[in-house]
């Protein structure tokens, strides 16, 4: 809304009112229903994935370690049983 004086002059740096989702005249994105769906399946692990989380399970690494006990696996044990 702009302001407008005696004058009739319109203020040109006035700006409308910010508009809010509430003000408009119907429901408009979002999902308002339900939807039917899957789970989505594994994908099949490549030859790489399989080399990479067998040798962190012989290393020892999992979830919660210890910054310090990684950094020791990953150049005591993962390093010389990926380059073989």
């Amino acid at each position: 809304m702009a302001l407008v004086s005696i004058s009739n002059y319109t203020n040109p740096k006035s700006r409308p009112s910010r508009y809010k989702a509430r003000d408009a005249a119907y429901a408009v994105g979002g999902n308002a229903g339900f939807y039917i769906a899957a789970r989505p399946r594994p994908y099949p692990m490549t030859p790489q994935q399989k080399k990479v989380k067998s040798v962190a399970i012989d290393c020892g690494i999992k979830p919660g370690i210890s910054k310090a006990d990684l950094q020791r696996a990953m150049v005591d044990c993962v390093g010389p049983k990926m380059r073989k």
